[in-house]
């Protein structure tokens, strides 16, 4: 005869199976019911803003511009907006953030309504660079140089086909990091006429020997009067602290009426963190909202 544990066992064993059994019903019920779901509700792409090509002839390839709208609660569909010209504005870029940036700014009033254009990637360091003569730096891409023609798609082929496809007010900005940030400098020195606003987050300043640095005096002295804003934000990596102080002799020591000048030593972020709080400060700093 069976001892009373070994009843109890039986019992237990036989109560833990028809649990399990019950379990496992339930289990596939509820799998069989979720794979229904999932097939009944197929998941869709989402979709932020506007993506086209275009053929450039300039720079003999095409290239994929990324647009995003940020509009206040009270700003209408239709309104026209002010431009912001990024580069590095690929998705797999500065694109998304960016216009998440934008988009919160916008909806806490810190910034005006803004649409952003993104400018994708080819060969980035080909398109950011202007001709060096140090052997370092020609050293970073088979490539390097292309600066100016990247400037004429811009200003040729891009800008006007923004302004045919979409109502813009006519007012622009550009905005870019680290290589991007030189390019938007050598674009303020050299073809200020092409935007309103210039954003620089932490640019290679060093580049060509730092040659920016040291003809920056000199071409904006060149000018009586420029009706322009440049925002450059810089953060305490090694070496850019001293190269910033530079900028600042530079564009202090020349009396240009008209330019408003923001210079934002960022010293608590590295190179790799400063995209972020660079470019808010700068939203926060230019494209205030009207009072």
């Amino acid at each position: 005869m069976a001892s009373r544990r070994q009843v109890l066992a039986w019992s237990a064993g036989a109560f833990a199976a028809g649990v399990a059994g019950v379990a496992g019903v339930a289990q596939a019920a509820g799998k069989a019911q979720v794979e229904a779901q999932v097939a009944a509700t197929a998941a869709a792409p989402l979709v932020i803003g506007e993506t086209f090509t275009m053929a450039s002839k300039v720079l003999g390839e095409t290239r994929r511009i990324n647009v995003y709208a940020a509009r206040a609660w009270d700003v209408k569909p239709d309104a026209p907006l002010p431009v912001l010209f990024m580069l590095d504005g690929g998705v797999a870029e500065d694109f998304v953030h960016t216009a998440g940036l934008l988009q919160v700014s916008v909806a806490n009033l810190t910034m005006r309504s803004f649409m952003l254009v993104g400018i994708e990637n080819t060969v980035r360091r080909r398109d950011m660079t202007a001709p060096t003569e140090n052997a370092e730096d020609k050293k970073i891409a088979p490539v390097v140089g292309g600066s100016a023609a990247f400037r004429q798609f811009i200003r040729e082929e891009l800008m006007p086909l923004v302004k045919a496809r979409y109502n813009t007010t006519g007012e622009t900005a550009l905005i870019g990091e680290s290589l991007a940030g030189m390019f938007v400098l050598e674009t303020f020195l050299h073809a200020p006429e092409m935007f309103d606003t210039f954003i620089a987050i932490d640019p290679t300043l060093w580049w060509n020997n730092r040659h920016l640095l040291k003809t920056a005096g000199g071409l904006l002295g060149a000018r009586k009067r420029l009706d322009k804003t440049l925002f450059v934000a810089t953060s305490g990596e090694k070496g850019q602290p001293e190269l910033a102080r530079q900028l600042e002799g530079a564009l202090s020591g020349v009396k240009v009426e008209g330019l408003r000048w923001h210079l934002a030593p960022m010293l608590d972020e590295s190179h790799m963190t400063i995209g972020h709080p660079g470019a808010m400060r700068a939203f926060r700093t230019v494209f205030k909202p009207s009072a």
